[in-house]
């Protein structure tokens, strides 16, 4: 049996550490956090959203970076097995809209207690413990250049970038290139998109439902549905949080609203004209509430550079058209995504031609292996890159050997 060091207490480290005890091997977890789960904790807006329950085909298409890697992994342990697997350690699960699955309770401390003191009940932890070093010797593997730490086989499980107060500072990066590996630049993903528009301060806070987004790139078109709202920089909500991943390393980005995706251009301007002879004597601006919040029909005045005050007997054909046009492709100039600290993953990390897929085990140093996030893969929004986790750790454990 081995003498195991995971650094890292997170989804991936709690998940592997428990598996490889329970196989009798002696585990200890590092980690620089004063207790497990520091960024589990406030996944999901607190709630952990643990999964997203599908089968392990619709899974990997919202894979964004990584899907044939991970492919092995999310069939060996599947988003069904995850519910299983937490529903056997006591915690009742409920699945959402979208196949969203969280705790009943909607605690994500929960989650990170069940982990904890349930599967990983013969794991030892350190916690407040920063590992700076790590060394391959002729005795095995030593940390912080310490004899006492002194270890025949390593898991970084560390995390990306993201969200550095909950301890995500790259170190495991620095660990992987330490080892000769390659390191996919860091970027961020599932975060706001910044615009450039004048009137994004003025729309702050505005929530839109049942809206398209949409990204030209150089190589391609994306498309997503649902909601999203303003922020004082930019866009944020689900919708813009998928749009970003796909479009992280992307050079140029012309990005466009679809207000009423449910109607066609020509049912859209059937539309106006049955509001403008509803309206026919009055101002402009009063059909343009009827179509956006108030703070939005203000603002798409400007941008169509139709007067508000204008009757509606008084707007020709031309600009009829013209608004139908602005309704259907509102212009948002691209400029660029928030921090990296802000994205809910990090996209980037070891690169994986350089990792075994079935164990996950590096291929420029035996002993050694990378999971989660320090990887470089990250999935769409809604309790995927979760799963990801949870399946590379099962897999990892599953096919370990000595």
């Amino acid at each position: 049996m081995s003498k195991i060091v995971v650094v890292g207490a997170g989804a991936a480290g709690l998940f592997v550490a428990g598996f490889l005890a329970d196989k009798g091997h002696e585990v200890v977890v590092f980690d620089k956090n004063e207790k497990a789960g520091k960024k589990l904790y406030i996944t999901g807006k607190g709630r952990c959203n643990l999964t997203n329950l599908c089968p392990p085909d619709e899974f990997l298409a919202n894979v964004v970076r990584g899907e044939k890697f991970l492919r092995t992994a999310i069939y060996n342990f599947t988003s069904y097995d995850t519910v299983d697997f937490f529903e056997s350690l006591g915690l009742k699960t409920k699945t959402e809209r979208g196949n969203r699955v969280f705790p009943e309770s909607d605690k994500s401390s929960d989650v990170i207690r069940v982990l904890k003191e349930r599967h990983c009940k013969n794991v030892r932890f350190k916690f407040e413990k920063e590992i700076a070093s790590i060394e391959k010797t002729e005795e095995g593997f030593v940390l912080n250049s310490k004899k006492d730490m002194l270890f025949d086989k390593v898991i970084v499980a560390t995390g990306g970038k993201s969200y550095k107060a909950t301890g995500s500072d790259g170190a495991g990066f620095r660990f992987a290139k330490k080892f000769g590996h390659f390191v996919v630049e860091p970027v961020p993903a599932l975060c706001p998109i910044k615009i450039k528009n004048r009137f994004v301060k003025k729309l702050q806070g505005v929530s839109l439902k049942n809206v398209r987004l949409t990204a030209k790139t150089e190589k391609r078109e994306l498309t997503f549905f649902g909601e999203m709202m303003f922020t004082d920089e930019g866009i944020t909500g689900p919708i813009v949080l998928s749009l970003s991943s796909n479009i992280n390393r992307a050079e140029k980005v012309a990005l466009s609203l679809d207000f009423k995706p449910a109607l066609t251009e020509q049912q859209l301007d059937a539309r106006l004209l049955r509001d403008f002879e509803d309206a026919k004597n009055k101002e402009i601006k009063s059909v343009f509430r009827g179509l956006f919040p108030k703070a939005v029909a203000e603002v798409f005045e400007n941008v169509v550079k139709i007067s508000g005050d204008r009757k509606v007997n008084s707007i020709t054909k031309d600009e009829r058209a013209k608004i139908v046009e602005c309704i259907k492709n509102f212009p948002l100039e691209y400029n660029g995504l928030y921090d990296v600290d802000a994205g809910i993953v990090t996209s980037g990390g070891v690169e994986l031609s350089e990792i075994n897929p079935k164990t996950f085990e590096s291929k420029k140093q035996s002993g050694l292996y990378f999971l989660g996030e320090v990887l470089d893969v990250d999935a769409l929004t809604g309790g995927f890159n979760l799963q990801i986790c949870w399946a590379i750790a099962f897999t990892c454990a599953k096919n370990w050997q000595d």
